[in-house]
């Protein structure tokens, strides 16, 4: 019977170590920003906290983040727990890359967080196509055929014109009401062109990116704070595993 046991257990965790698949890292578990690069001036580490504030003396310029530096993650997922004030507007990019000219700042998908909860859970491309997929909706985009300099030609009212909303995964009031005024959890995952976002474990908004003009298969991950009012955002547990096919 013992052998049996742990036959099993055995069989059990080597099937939980998946080919390809890499252990959990957490991003938050050293006591400096030393895996970091940002603006010092706003954000900062406290007891595994990443911490993220603009004070009403100090407004931001532009959008800044903090950006983790040891990978550039492709197929992964990550997930957090996040607390933002009232006012606050934050993200977390992924697959993103740099902006020449401007410290600190990223072009790519985001995983949209704000405190009035107007945005949080949706996907939107920082300084890219906008509005990928509102919070609600999963949604394909399309091949749009477009070169990178004619990007504004797709984009009307804050939102990419090259997507197709397949399905809704909820009313907005039921999907809104699911987020805490405190501490939230959140889970990014993607795989291939497939981007999904949730929130409480609830699945917010999903992607398909047929677009092989503007989509990106890898790149950075960065934590954002946003221009406007006076705010703070707080990450912790942060954790990130790989896949490999």
């Amino acid at each position: 019977m013992m052998r049996s046991l742990t036959i099993a257990v055995v069989f059990l965790v080597t099937a939980c170590r998946m080919p390809g698949t890499q252990h959990w890292k957490n991003l938050t578990e050293k006591p400096t920003l030393s895996d970091w690069a940002g603006d010092t001036t706003y954000w900062r580490m406290e007891a595994g906290t990443l911490v993220g504030e603009v004070p009403a003396d100090r407004p931001l310029k532009n959008n800044t983040f903090l950006v983790w530096q040891p990978a550039l993650p492709a197929d992964f997922e990550l997930t957090a727990e996040f607390r933002i004030s009232e006012r606050g507007n934050s993200g977390i990019n992924y697959r993103s890359v740099t902006v020449p000219g401007i410290p600190f700042a990223l072009r790519g998908y985001q995983f949209d967080i704000d405190g009035a909860k107007r945005y949080t859970g949706q996907n939107y491309e920082e300084r890219g196509r906008t509005t990928l997929a509102y919070r609600g909706e999963a949604v394909t985009l399309e091949d749009s055929g477009s070169d990178v300099d004619n990007l504004d030609n797709g984009i009307r009212n804050n939102a990419w014109q090259h997507r197709i909303v397949r399905q809704r995964l909820g009313e907005e009031q039921v999907l809104a009401a699911k987020i805490n005024t405190d501490w939230n959890t959140c889970r990014l995952e993607a795989r291939g062109n497939r981007l999904r976002h949730y929130v409480n474990g609830v699945l917010m908004s999903e992607v398909i990116d047929n677009d092989r003009s503007f989509r990106r298969n890898a790149g950075l991950l960065g934590f954002q704070l946003h221009v406007g009012q006076p705010m703070k955002v707080e990450y912790r547990h942060v954790r990130l595993r790989t896949f490999h096919e």
